[in-house]
């Protein structure tokens, strides 16, 4: 299942004797998506010596498999966050995201890279959405943002009314990472691809533990290391428990669709703030345009049938693009913060050697960047004020708290409900595209049937012993507690785990 950015690429793992001949560095940054390869190029600008470690390959968790909006818009993001906190910290947040955003964009204009300046919108699709529409435009005006409410919009779909800010910006998220690639290399810097991170230790200088992942078992015996002044943690959500970030933002997975279409596309960008939730661009590619529809969003491990609802998007994008033909289908995961707001700064408090970056609620594409910039002077001395909405450790993260907890008493009713409920399941093998977890506590099996081959792993998470639960569209074995997925025959897609499925 290849994105319609990723489609056709050709990645490289490292060998081998690469990976050990890096033994040491200034910062090593971990993952090669949007937050880490910006931050490791500022820092190589700067001076510093930098390498970046990669589990798969460049892209290819959230940034590749985004819809590529570049908005400080975000739907009904910014209502929420004036919700929840005060107007100086709802205005630092949009300052951060400005920042990320123009610096993206002044970047591709310097580097030749295509990016469609177009309005967004965030809209109701009917009646009941309004009072969130208009909640939105009032959080755009105590932000300072010259948004617009709009009634009306040349739309082939229900629009009841919404918000419109103009000037903001769409891009293929591909030809970003490979650019600053080159720019990081060229600068002396190291990307290591098919390598992952399995541990960070050390208070002073810091020791990060890799293990090759190119073998599809992910159990190479072999592992290597690079010691460095810091490291930062540029994944989904971080690899070390420590902070229990895990715990403080909820994964949620999405999913989008690329057609063909006779006629004319919808120029502008829009997002539904009601639900189901729909978002609609178009995408240049060689010989015409595409439309790309997403949504059909759920709690990672937590929807009965992901499927379907794939397949309800799938028929509303034909129903109002009349002939449209889907070409490609591909999902993505991004976490939930339970304040509202990223974390980016110290895994602990105070303990500079190991910084993170996430929660950034599938607005990447800016709070990435933001992020970077964030990361990057803090590194190097400098100062952001608007970085205090991004603070990985804040009092404004008190608001978060009755979030927190609800998510984390629903993280206790799924581990328990994970180990009791194969009890009761039929032990009949699964249908094809299907899997189910059987057997009693001490014996659990999880069954799986794709492409006609039977596999069979332990259901038990080894992040923090929850049962997977099967998604049958992405053909994936889900850990509904933190969000750790893994392929069939047990791979390890994405963490906060840093192994496979036995």
């Amino acid at each position: 299942m290849s994105s319609l950015w990723t489609d056709g690429r050709v990645e490289t793992p490292s060998r081998p004797d690469e990976v050990a001949a890096v033994r040491t560095a200034d910062v090593v940054v971990v993952g090669a998506g949007i937050t880490g390869l910006t931050t490791a190029l500022l820092l190589a600008h700067a001076g510093k010596k930098v390498v970046v470690v990669e589990a798969r390959h460049i892209g290819a968790c959230a940034t590749g498999n985004t819809t590529g909006k570049v908005s400080v818009l975000q739907g009904s993001k910014l209502a929420n966050v004036a919700g929840k906190h005060g107007t100086d910290t709802l205005r630092a947040y949009v300052l951060g995201n400005t920042e990320g955003r123009d610096w993206l964009l002044r970047y591709c204009d310097e580097h030749g890279i295509s990016a469609q300046r177009e309005d967004d919108h965030a809209y109701a699709q009917n009646e009941k959405g309004l009072g969130t529409a208009r909640k939105i435009l009032a959080a755009c005006r105590e932000a300072n943002l010259d948004a617009q409410w709009v009634d009306e919009a040349d739309v082939p779909f229900p629009f009841a009314g919404g918000v419109r800010l103009r000037e903001q910006a769409q891009i293929d998220p591909m030809p970003y990472l490979s650019s600053v690639v080159t720019e990081l290399e060229r600068h002396g810097g190291t990307v290591l691809q098919g390598v992952r991170a399995t541990s960070v230790s050390g208070v002073r200088s810091v020791t990060v533990t890799l293990r090759m992942t190119t073998r599809p078992d992910d159990t190479r015996d072999e592992d290597f290391s690079i010691t460095a002044e810091r490291c930062v943690l540029a994944t989904g959500i971080p690899v070390l428990d420590r902070g229990f970030f895990f715990a403080r933002a909820e994964p949620m997975r999405s999913y989008c669709m690329a057609f063909d279409v006779p006629g004319e596309l919808t120029r502008s960008m829009y997002i539904s703030v009601d639900s189901p939730t729909r978002s609609v661009r178009y995408a240049p590619v060689p010989g015409g345009e595409k439309l790309i529809v997403g949504g059909a969003g759920h709690p990672v491990g937590r929807a009965d049938d992901p499927k379907s609802a794939v397949d309800e998007l799938a028929r509303w994008a034909t129903l109002h693009y009349p002939g449209a033909v889907q070409t490609h289908f591909w999902s993505a995961q991004d976490y939930h913060p339970a304040d509202e707001l990223p974390y980016v700064g110290p895994l602990l408090p105070k303990l500079e050697n190991i910084l993170v970056a996430t929660g950034f609620d599938k607005w990447g594409m800016t709070n990435g960047v933001a992020a970077a910039l964030a990361l990057t002077s803090r590194i190097l001395g400098g100062r952001m004020d608007w970085a205090q909405a991004f603070a990985s450790w804040s009092p404004h993260e008190l608001s978060g708290i009755p979030t927190a907890l609800q998510m984390n008493f629903e993280v206790g009713l799924h581990l328990a409900k994970g180990w009791v409920t194969p009890v009761t399941t039929p032990a009949g093998p699964p249908g094809e595209g299907e899997g189910i977890v059987t057997g009693p506590p001490w014996n659990l099996r999880a069954c799986s049937v794709v492409d006609g081959v039977e596999r069979t792993v332990s259901p038990v998470c080894p992040h923090l012993g929850g049962i997977v639960e099967w998604n049958n569209i992405d053909h994936a074995w889900e850990c509904p507690l933190h969000g750790s997925r893994f392929a069939p025959d047990g791979t390890l897609l994405e963490g906060p785990a840093t192994r496979g499925l036995t």
